[in-house]
């Protein structure tokens, strides 16, 4: 039993992260590619304690937005994500680059990771949802959180693709993103 962790401890001392969680995170428009991502305990910890302050939902959604971005930024030292532009022209043609279903499909998996360690207190994770162009095709894909509330839920959309790599996402009411609302990219 003394083995293992003499490992462990020797991979700290030699300065390699001991990953206790992997993701995949897409990439290559349409999750054509994607990248295995690991985050060290100690960096979920982080991620932890930075949500735990949280007095209510408002102000855990404003902490979530800086959390994503910053679960972006870690996965783009392991990953060609960190090319990843706002929108979808910015990074045209560069490896790593993400449409709004690789974001969707990436933030609802880091959304579910932090919900699995109990870290989301105020807010439940539900499937990606889509705003539709003229009514009839689907234009924008997002993640959706929900608020845990008695009666009627407030929903709300964790969009990562109108930001470039790394900075917080944005997050809006559910109603408001279905209508076309968000950074002009």
């Amino acid at each position: 039993m003394l083995r293992p962790c003499l490992v462990a401890l020797a991979l700290l001392c030699s300065g390699l992260a001991v990953a206790d969680e992997t993701v995949r995170i897409c990439n290559g428009y349409g999750c054509l590619v994607e990248a295995e991502v690991q985050f060290s305990d100690a960096r979920l910890d982080e991620i932890g304690r930075q949500l735990a302050v949280a007095v209510d939902a408002e102000n855990e959604r404003k902490i979530l937005a800086v959390v994503i971005g910053r679960f972006y930024g870690w996965a783009g030292e392991q990953s060609d994500i960190r090319n990843d532009r706002g929108g979808n022209y910015a990074d045209a043609g560069v490896p790593g680059r993400m449409d709004c279903l690789d974001h969707s499909t990436s933030t609802t998996r880091l959304l579910r990771l932090l919900e699995a360690r109990g870290d989301l207190r105020w807010h439940r994770v539900l499937e990606t949802d889509v705003r539709y162009f003229a009514f009839v095709f689907p234009a924008h894909w997002s993640a959706v959180i929900e608020e845990k509330a008695d009666g009627e839920a407030a929903r709300f959309v964790v969009d990562s693709w109108f930001v470039d790599n790394g900075q917080p996402a944005v997050i809006l009411p559910l109603d408001e993103w279905k209508k076309g609302a968000g950074p002009d990219v």
